[in-house]
């Protein structure tokens, strides 16, 4: 409520800005206003003029002339160029969200889906109200198509694809390997939009060692890009409307779960640690598991051979407890690869017993007995 009294001023430039009878459109009310020259012009370069003196509703977040000087110089200039219409246009329809959003509304979200396709972040605090970091400085700006709430600096939406985005992220060099490897990088680099739950490097560092060496390997091309587009779901899907959805399908042609959890969401048996990572064709959410599509066969054998052998120095060494994570990884990723419901059972079964088990010698040998008999009924 302090939050809203003090943009109360507000109403009064409504008043100065527009007839009583009728509120002006727009385009018509920020001309009018006479502190946004620069937007005006941006939307006239961009021949969004027309939109944005249409039916709506929209509500716009309106850098003014100061904000459009803080850009670097000749920043304006440039994107003003017509050979530069397109990139024009994205940041400004990134200042617009569709519909009739009141202040009393925006304190509340955390954030919303532009006409561009991004999401803006917003933060409402003591201080007042931040849009991408932008501040508020005067709201409920009424027009007869929408409503224009006033900023203090031009906000920019993401010109990084999403390979380009999770490059620049530091974190996800082993997906970016197998995306190269599988042929994927074009696909991922292009207009898209795409939705991608990305595993980062911990991710794969856990699966059962040699997996991603296999993988890698031109002659399992196929089997890489079944996994790999099973982290895919065409379009932009955000956190909150793939809550609300539950269930996504993927560019593989299997399904995702998505489920709240106590500790956030997960998406089948993986942990979100990070949500709406924007990239100019699409969205990012941070994956803690690599996710294997139910049906499509790995190498168990070889999973269960390399694991063993990977092992058993392992646990001669006398690191029972990584020898035990290292088995325990390898029946995970083998039970979600397989439709055999006795060999499921079995493995369930094996994991079950060896999670009772206190002592990480006992819980080793647990498994590795599992591994065993699930290695000789194996073809």
């Amino acid at each position: 409520m302090k939050m809203l009294i003090r943009y109360t001023a507000a109403f009064a430039v409504v008043a100065m800005l527009a007839p009583a009878a009728k509120a002006a459109d727009i385009v018509d009310t920020a001309v009018g206003a006479g502190n946004f020259k620069t937007l005006a012009a941006a939307l006239g370069a961009a021949d969004l003029v027309d939109t944005l003196k249409g039916k709506g509703p929209f509500t716009v977040f309106a850098p003014t002339d100061e904000a459009f000087q803080k850009l670097p110089e000749g920043t304006v200039a440039e994107l003003l160029k017509p050979e530069n219409k397109r990139a024009l246009a994205g940041i400004l329809t990134y200042h617009v969200v569709p519909g009739s959003v009141m202040a009393k509304q925006v304190v509340e979200l955390s954030g919303a889906t532009t006409v561009n396709g991004q999401r803006v972040d917003i933060k409402a605090g003591d201080d007042g109200v931040l849009v991408d970091g932008a501040k508020v400085v005067t709201t409920d700006i009424q027009c007869d198509n929408g409503v224009i709430h006033m900023i203090d600096s031009v906000i920019l939406p993401s010109d990084k694809t999403i390979p380009e985005t999770a490059a620049a992220a530091g974190s996800f060099g082993t997906l970016l390997a197998a995306v190269g490897a599988g042929g994927l990088a074009e696909t991922l680099g292009s207009e898209g939009p795409f939705t991608v739950f990305a595993p980062t490097d911990e991710a794969f560092g856990a699966l059962p060692a040699g997996t991603i060496e296999t993988l890698l390997k031109p002659e399992n091309k196929h089997q890489l890009v079944d996994i790999l587009t099973y982290h895919v779901v065409p379009g932009r899907v955000y956190s909150p409307d793939a809550l609300t959805a539950k269930n996504a399908d993927t560019l593989q042609g299997s399904s995702v779960t998505i489920v709240p959890t106590e500790s956030g969401a997960s998406v089948n048996n993986a942990r979100l640690l990070t949500t709406d990572l924007d990239a100019s064709n699409g969205v990012i959410h941070v994956i803690d598991r690599v996710l294997i599509p139910a049906g499509k066969k790995v190498n168990a054998k070889k999973m269960i051979f390399d694991a063993i052998s990977t092992g058993v120095p392992m646990y001669n060494a006398g690191h029972h407890a990584e020898c035990a994570s290292l088995y325990q990884r390898t029946m995970e990723t083998v039970m979600a690869s397989t439709t055999d419901t006795e060999m499921r059972s079995h493995m369930k079964m094996v994991l079950t017993a060896a999670k009772r088990e206190t002592c990480p010698m006992e819980r080793a040998w647990t498994l590795r007995r599992g591994m065993d008999q699930m290695f000789v009924r194996l073809p």
